[in-house]
């Protein structure tokens, strides 16, 4: 008999061999759309498809190595029995899961979630549904899955072969190594960002990626998130009414529209700017000195005045800002990779037009499913912070900015034209990081936030620079915008609409306007519109947008905090908790139609995004 020391690590590989085979039959049962993978990509499946299937390894194992705990320390406890059953149950139930996986994929598009809950209400509907399915092709693999495994385990992995010692302390003591051991796989590593789907997305084609999901943690993951997402409870009017309000202030105007750009193909390059608040821009009635390169900027091309973010995370934000969709309250699409899928994508539209596209950011993109965003936004090239030397990181990010840009100007000097390139940075996120001297005093979190900023805008400064002395620049229309604000300085509430003002800048070479300033209220959806419109490409997909270089019957700029929302027009602030339905804060002008408006877009908003 083996050592019972060995159970433990024996029996996590049991499982995790079992998602492999699972992963598998799933590449086999779409035969048709596997073969259409290149056999590199079938192995990266598997390779990258393995973090998930360490991590819900780890779940089904916690449980039988508390259970070898217990044993060693009570003898009136049958360790062997009580694992032997729970492993049988979980082979069964999961190769079931298993079939009904198979089939729905070929229906639905998608990995089994929390989705078929929403139908349960309607048990002949599902039936009905179901009709066409192969069942008995199914059963036979959710049989063929389940008794092969269980034979497996009674012959090689049963707790009945591992015998024990004689010292139950180092038994116990063991057994209690390998749980406390689990917590590694099951968060995805040591790293800070535990593990999410973004993992297993490597690939353009949303199938490779779909087949690296481990079924049964993204049904967990689905399930822990379902009642967030299951209905829409802001339900402030009819559906009819919140649609009509919030298509009349997409009306488009008859009036012409600025035109500023005097290429009509430029190079884009999008920098995306962590945490910059309009309290820190001179330009913008801020502090004076934080931000002086940004300042230049803001006079040689053209300052939005009035932008909002809208919400308050990086998430919310890249997907307001690449997709110019509205952000949710107590969750974020960019978590559900299935409904990102849906998104239009500023990155697919300049692909379509022969532009080369690329994404850079210094830390991990698998930040807030970030990764699974982009990939589905179809970016050429990626790079984060593995693309780095370590030497380059903070302590806790990723590579500091000024490196981040200095490996933008490199890759762009060899970079084919036009480019569509994005450029996220990271050092004024806490805990504020710089590889510089301090500009501003003080040791609090506000005056590290400040003299963050401020290197940012250093190492933005320092950039420009030298891209103005490259071939590419006097062809390049740049776009710098913030992904959200901050409380600091002043520590906002947050609702408070200083926390979402935002700056928002058009200038490079191709800029032909300077020193223009839009005082239009806008919102990060309308940045998208206002681009491709600027550029004469299709932009009927942003349906949440505006072009802010146009006249606007209805400017308004909506975010939302935990809960709540905020609405901002030329009659003035309003924010409302969706708890209680009623105003946090209301200036004096605000009339009713405003609060409805606001309401309905919220209502109509949430809506589209259970839908997707």
């Amino acid at each position: 008999m083996k050592k019972r020391l060995y159970f433990h690590p024996l029996y996590f590989l049991f499982w995790v061999l079992y998602f492999i085979v699972a992963r598998a039959i799933f590449l086999l049962y779409h035969l048709d759309r596997t073969q259409q993978l290149s056999s590199s990509d079938v192995s990266l499946v598997f390779f990258h498809g393995l973090h998930l299937d360490l991590s819900f390894a780890a779940y089904l194992s916690l449980l039988p190595f508390v259970a070898s705990v217990v044993s060693a320390l009570w003898k009136g406890f049958n360790a062997n029995a009580f694992v032997r059953y729970y492993t049988n149950f979980f082979v069964v139930f999961i190769a079931v899961l298993l079939s009904v996986d198979l089939e729905l994929y070929s229906f639905w598009g998608f990995r089994l979630d929390a989705t078929p809950i929403q139908y349960l209400n309607t048990p002949g509907e599902m039936l009905a549904s179901a009709a066409a399915a192969p069942i008995m092709l199914l059963l036979c693999i959710s049989i063929a899955m389940s008794v092969a495994f269980i034979l497996l385990y009674h012959r090689y992995f049963d707790l009945r072969l591992f015998s024990l010692i004689n010292n139950k302390w180092l038994v116990a003591g063991v057994a209690l190594f390998f749980a406390a051991l689990l917590v590694v796989p099951l968060r995805g590593g040591i790293q800070q960002i535990p593990i999410n789907q973004s993992v297993v997305y490597f690939s353009e084609n949303p199938y490779a990626n779909h087949a690296g999901l481990n079924m049964p943690w993204n049904l967990m993951h689905s399930l822990l998130k379902y009642n967030k997402q299951s209905k829409n409870p802001y339900q402030y009017m009819a559906k009819e009414e919140a649609a009509e309000r919030v298509q009349a202030l997409y009306a488009p105007s008859p009036d012409s529209a600025l035109q500023v750009v005097s290429n009509q193909k430029p190079n884009v390059l999008f920098i995306i700017l962590e945490s910059y608040t309009a309290k820190f821009v001179e330009s913008l009635g801020g502090e004076k000195g934080v931000t002086p390169n940004l300042n230049k900027l803001a006079a040689e091309g053209i300052s939005f005045t009035n932008m909002y973010a809208s919400g308050d995370r990086s998430e919310k934000g890249m997907v307001a800002l690449l997709s110019g969709y509205p952000v949710q309250t107590i969750t974020s699409i960019i978590k559900t990779p299935k409904k990102t899928e849906k998104l239009p994508h500023l990155s697919q539209v300049f692909e379509q037009q022969g532009y080369r596209t690329s994404y850079y950011y210094g830390g991990e993109l698998e930040f807030a499913n970030i990764k699974s965003y982009l990939l589905n936004g179809g970016y050429d090239h990626l790079i984060d912070k593995y693309d780095f030397p370590s030497s380059s990181y903070n302590s806790k990010w990723g590579a500091h900015d000024h490196i981040l840009f200095e490996r933008v100007l490199q890759d762009l000097q060899k970079e084919k034209e036009p480019f569509f390139t994005t450029v996220y940075t990271l050092s004024s996120h806490e805990p504020f990081e710089i590889p510089i001297a301090p500009k501003f005093p003080g040791t609090d979190n506000e005056a590290l936030f400040r003299n963050s900023v401020y290197y940012t805008d250093w190492a933005l400064g320092r950039f420009v620079v030298e891209a103005k002395n490259r071939p590419w620049w006097q062809n390049t229309l740049v776009v710098i915008v913030a992904d959200h604000g901050h409380p600091l300085p002043g520590n906002d509430a947050n609702y408070q609409t200083s926390k979402f003002r935002i700056p928002f800048i058009l200038t490079g070479g191709a800029v032909e306007a300077r020193g223009l300033k839009i005082n239009t209220i806008g919102s990060q959806t309308d940045i998208a519109t206002t681009l491709l419109t600027q550029l004469n490409l299709p932009h009927q997909n942003f349906k949440w947008g505006r072009n802010l270089l146009a006249p606007v019957s209805h400017p308004f700029a909506f975010y939302v905090f935990n809960d709540g929302f905020g609405y901002v027009t030329e009659q003035g602030e309003l924010t409302i908790d969706n708890v209680s339905k009623t105003p946090i804060t209301r200036d004096p002008e605000v009339t009713e139609d405003q609060l409805k408006n606001g309401e309905a877009y919220m209502q109509y908003s949430f809506e589209d995004f259970l839908q997707k």
